[in-house]
């Protein structure tokens, strides 16, 4: 696999993703403990609203802080609507603390800029995106950030990897994709023909795939994949994100 010397694309979504069963455990056992809803009711509504809130994340209609609300009012027992906001709050409390990057995950991304160029590719509405991008700090560790919110393609389709590869002006060939989804991350990855692919399954017991060019547990053991190379000097032609 071509690396380059200095270039990489390397999605970092894919390190967060794991932690939403966690969120959902914790608010399904606040619904029981602070509320009083049984096991059967308090599994439920976590997994409706979960369902509901992967299904459509944002609603222009609504300010984004009040769609979560919403999402679960219609998912709580008639009985526990009223606590739909309180919920929210503590599910959206919950959802970035278990989404916040780890001390490992962010000494990698700083080692890797030290050497790459990096970038990161979302699916989703812009404006929920953008809250997760900007709440959890990512701006500072990325050469580049797409949404696919913001644009008329989204993962696999490849042009949106294309985009990437155009803003950190580099070759595809230069570049190789991370991330924990073979229908999206992977697929388009191989189609954009990029330099290389590199799947971090989301469960240990996932079947085997032949598709992505190496598989890793941990995106921590990424830097064994990749080629020394000597420091990135980062010219004005490097995209630059707004502040």
């Amino acid at each position: 696999m071509t690396q380059g010397d200095c270039n990489s694309l390397n999605r970092a979504v894919s390190v967060f993703t794991r932690s939403v069963p966690t969120a959902k455990r914790q608010i399904i056992e606040i619904l029981q403990q602070q509320y009083g809803l049984t096991q059967e009711a308090a599994v439920e509504s976590g997994t409706n609203f979960l369902r509901a809130f992967r299904a459509r994340p944002d609603d222009d209609s609504y300010a984004l802080d009040e769609w979560p609300a919403h999402l679960w009012r219609n998912c709580l027992p008639k009985n526990y609507r009223h606590i739909a906001k309180n919920i929210s709050t503590e599910w959206v409390k919950l959802r970035f603390q278990c989404l916040a990057l780890t001390h490992e995950v962010i000494h990698l991304l700083e080692t890797l800029r030290e050497d790459y160029l990096l970038g990161l590719i979302t699916n989703g509405p812009s404006r929920a995106q953008w809250q997760k991008i900007e709440r959890l700090g990512l701006r500072k560790y990325f050469d580049c950030l797409l949404v696919s919110g913001d644009l008329p393609w989204e993962k696999p389709d490849q042009q949106i990897f294309l985009e990437a590869c155009k803003m950190l002006n580099v070759e595809p060939r230069m570049c190789i994709m991370v991330g924990d989804k073979l229908e999206t991350d992977i697929k388009g990855g191989k189609e954009a023909e990029l330099g290389g692919t590199v799947w971090i399954p989301l469960q240990k017991d996932m079947e085997a795939s032949d598709l992505p060019d190496f598989t890793i547990d941990k995106v921590t053991e990424l830097p064994d994949l990749l080629p020394n190379s000597p420091k990135l000097k980062r010219s004005e032609h490097t995209s630059n994100i707004p502040g």
